[in-house]
């Protein structure tokens, strides 16, 4: 008899990844102890039978379980207004970091309907959930950094105003990519934000950690943190 989803995940298990995994995520403690290659191979497997079904029964006690759903949906094939329905579906459930940027890298059909998905999470941009907001920030930094949408994106970066430490540090991780890819809008926006200083200065600091930043900018960049003690444009 063929084992279930979570017995295949038992399986899989290493406890010594587990406490590795469980350390990165301190807020959830339901920890298998499963790699993500093994993950994606499963949610592979998976989305290339009868997935609907899978989705719709599937258990979401462990950590795994909830990422291996996620990744499911990224490899499922099937048209944009159902794909959209169960990413709707599946927000809910995010609770970590992990599970929300893994889910967004999964994503990859947003590259090929960039104005649908781009209306589709301006929502998410404004709700009060810390990882809805989470995942709204992810998906504007990993699939909208481009020229086209670079100063709405900037715009609604700054327009954010969460104390959740998971949306700042997403905020300030989406601003050092968009300075990465695009240097001079960005610049100009570092120089008339209104973000608060802890963000401001986590951005600025993960621009200076990025390998495709010259190091004279980086050196500039470390000056401009001296400006980030309080909020630019309040009124």
């Amino acid at each position: 008899m063929e084992l279930s989803i979570r017995e295949q995940l038992l399986e899989l298990a290493d406890e010594e990844y587990r406490t590795f995994s469980a350390s990165l995520i301190p807020t959830i403690d339901h920890v298998m102890g499963v790699r993500l290659p093994e993950l994606r191979k499963l949610a592979k497997t998976i989305a290339r039978r009868d997935w609907r079904s899978y989705l719709k029964q599937a258990d979401g006690d462990y950590f795994e379980e909830v990422m291996l759903q996620g990744m499911v949906i990224g490899y499922a094939q099937a048209e944009l207004e159902e794909l959209l329905a169960l990413v709707a579906d599946f927000v809910p459930k995010i609770d970590n970091w992990s599970v929300c940027d893994s889910f967004c890298t999964g994503l990859k059909f947003t590259s090929v309907n960039k104005a649908s998905v781009w209306a589709f999470i301006q929502p998410y941009l404004r709700s009060e959930s810390e990882y809805e907001l989470r995942f709204g920030v992810v998906m504007l930094l990993m699939y909208y950094t481009d020229k086209p949408y670079i100063q709405s994106v900037l715009s609604l970066l700054d327009s954010i105003r969460h104390e959740g430490y998971y949306v700042k540090m997403a905020v300030a991780w989406a601003i050092s990519v968009c300075y990465v890819k695009q240097p001079e809008p960005t610049m100009h926006y570092l120089h008339n934000h209104s973000l608060d200083a802890f963000t401001y200065n986590k951005a600025l600091q993960k621009i200076t950690e990025s390998n495709r930043v010259h190091p004279d900018m980086k050196k500039t960049i470390r000056r401009m943190k001296q400006t980030g003690t309080k909020r630019h444009n309040d009124s």
